[in-house]
């Protein structure tokens, strides 16, 4: 196995016996003796490498990447797969390797862990790299090659503030946004890839430094010969380098812009460091926002400020009950028409959110028992007048009481006070279903089915309901 590995002969006729790379194997064009492949030749092999973009099948198609490696660790509910390569990948697609790890726990549902200090990156469960190499297919075409060229030479640009994500491909200009509905995407804005400009800078002074070191060898060499000007020449290269390295702009404007850059990331560690707190927390966050909105008067039109710290907290299923806490009081029904637009980007198409309304509707019950228990039905009817109720999530509430929010004497006080404006909620319901129905039946009264023995299909004619003639005028004899 190891002549095999060592032998560059034995190496460059494998490709000619066509050696069988399933089971390791081939013969020798000239004696016919039959050879083993080592694992570490096969690590080696071209096959490992595949094409960034698997629909196109060139196998002189420049950008490539190593094959995902991924080994199963563990038992049971604590098995997992540790994708071994996966800095190499990343490094091929010009991505975090944190992203594509994280694409895979979206599709696949499960958890994923980093550890970059140990270059472990981690999926919940077991699954193998067929599949996910496959995945990965859908991660290079939705987030790394371009939509003009299909060629992976992308940049992404994210800006946190306005919740968007740019993509500029090197090789033909292409600039654009990216579709941001993936969950992926939640994940780019919250974890920015680092700025390559600190790198490529590093970069170029290494450069810089060899030319210097070769400037000097070069002019060493022709001192010697006699020639002088060749020596001065790189130290004062090394002057103007100093002096621009050294030089920093001290304009209002500079400063106003490092200034930015610094609130940016101090922005950018306060979220990651507010998502990692316990639900209790974030919650409590949420109401000190919005507490200190309606104190100081701005809470009026600061709805999308209040909906984008909410999904920023990811406490938005929350945040009518938090709502309901601050901004209604017994004088609940003009404040329901006051703050409809606040309550509407929480409710609109979200039934967890509109049944955390009626709970604080409850809770504000409790506050102000008196003022507003005898008017629990005319309450609920303003809610769901103002689109802030479904009907499904009505009859799911009154079904059922509890003692979440209030006691469940209260609770049953609530729910007998709400009867008649639920029992008017059913009966119009049922209304509007059977007047659909009747105007079902008068349109299949007038629809008459026409069979015939010679035509091949059933034809479906609309018949006309017969008028009446008009009765004829009695004819008198004797006028004849």
């Amino acid at each position: 196995m190891s002549l095999f590995c060592r032998n560059e002969l034995l190496r460059s006729r494998w490709n000619l016996c066509g050696g069988n790379l399933a089971i390791k194997q081939g013969a020798c064009g000239h004696s016919g003796t039959t050879f083993f492949m080592s694992e570490t030749e096969h690590a080696c092999s071209p096959k490992m490498s595949v094409n960034v973009n698997r629909s196109v099948s060139d196998q002189f198609y420049r950008y490539k990447m190593p094959r995902l490696i991924a080994k199963v660790e563990g038992k049971g509910n604590g098995i997992k797969t540790v994708i071994v390569n996966m800095v190499d990948v990343a490094k091929a697609l010009n991505r975090p390797p944190t992203y594509p790890t994280k694409f895979f726990g979206c599709e696949l549902g499960a958890q994923t862990q980093f550890d970059a200090k140990n270059d472990r990156y981690i999926v919940n469960g077991s699954h193998e790299a067929n599949k996910l190499q496959d995945m990965l297919d859908g991660f290079i075409r939705k987030f790394v090659l371009c939509p003009e060229c299909d060629n992976p030479e992308t940049d992404l640009h994210v800006n946190p503030k306005k919740q968007t994500i740019g993509n500029s491909c090197k090789a033909c200009g292409y600039r654009g946004m990216l579709d941001t509905r993936h969950k992926l995407c939640t994940f780019i804005l919250k974890n920015p890839p680092e700025s390559n400009d600190s790198g490529s800078a590093s970069v170029k002074k290494e450069k810089e430094k060899k030319n210097r070191k070769k400037d000097k060898e070069n002019g060493s060499g022709s001192g010697e010969a006699g020639n002088q000007d060749n020596i001065d020449a790189p130290e004062a290269v090394d002057r103007d380098d100093d002096d621009e390295d050294w030089a920093e702009e001290t304009t209002e404007e500079a400063q106003r812009r490092r200034m930015e850059e610094i609130s940016d990331h101090a922005k950018n560690l306060t979220l990651s460091e507010d998502l990692e707190k316990p639900l209790e927390e974030r919650v409590n966050l949420f109401y000190s926002f919005v507490k200190q909105k309606k104190e100081s008067g701005t809470i009026d039109g600061a709805d999308k400020e209040i909906l984008a710290e909410a999904e920023r907290l990811d406490v938005k299923a929350m945040g009518p009950l938090i709502l309901s806490e601050l901004l209604f009081n017994e004088n609940i029904r003009d404040q329901i028409k006051k703050y409809k637009r606040h309550f509407l980007r929480f409710c609109h198409n979200n039934k967890k959110a509109q049944k955390y309304l009626l709970g604080g509707f409850e809770c504000v019950v409790k506050l102000h028992q008196v003022q507003l228990l005898p008017r629990v039905a005319i309450i609920l009817k303003d809610l769901y007048d103002a689109d802030l109720l479904e009907e499904d999530v009505i009859f799911a509430w009154a079904e059922r009481v509890s003692k979440k929010y209030v006691s469940k004497e209260l609770a049953k006080e609530i729910h007998a006070k709400a009867a008649p404006f639920v029992k008017w909620l059913k009966e119009a319901e049922e209304e509007s279903e059977g007047s659909e129905e009747e105007e079902e039946e008068e349109d299949d009264e007038n629809v008459e089915v026409v069979y015939s023995s010679s035509a091949r299909e059933l034809k479906v004619e609309t018949v006309k309901p017969d008028t009446p003639e008009k009765e004829e005028d009695d004819i008198d004899i004797d006028a004849i």
